[in-house]
């Protein structure tokens, strides 16, 4: 019913750039927060970044001043830049969303299905 497709991952090298993208698509009523999560190898999930449906904006501390996440409601779109990358950057990265959709009542988190991330020179 509902589906998050991210893209713009790859390699890329240390101090480089790279923007995530993400897009909700489905049988959608209202998206609420958004944001990144990332998982690297041998490491538990950890968020990077959340937008809220304000546009409000909350960072980890690892990437502030070199991460800026927004979003695009219209396209139901979220989007992580991600500049002066590092190679503790590297992890698979995923998408989520807290989204109403047309079938029922409340919020759910939904997923996408993650984007490898691989910052080394």
């Amino acid at each position: 019913q509902v589906q998050l497709v991210e893209s713009g991952g790859g390699l890329v090298q240390p101090g480089g750039s790279l923007r995530l993208s993400c897009a909700a698509s489905g049988t959608i009523f209202s998206i609420g927060d958004m944001g990144w999560y990332r998982q690297a190898p041998g490491k538990e999930r950890e968020q990077v970044a959340r937008i809220y449906s304000d546009s409000s904006v909350a960072y980890e501390d690892f990437v502030k001043g070199r991460f800026t996440l927004f979003r695009d409601n219209a396209k139901n779109s979220v989007y992580l830049q991600m500049n002066n990358l590092k190679p503790e950057d590297t992890a698979v990265y995923y998408c989520y969303a807290d989204i109403q959709t047309t079938l029922a009542p409340r919020y759910y988190d939904y997923w996408g299905q993650g984007t490898q991330v691989t910052v080394s020179s």
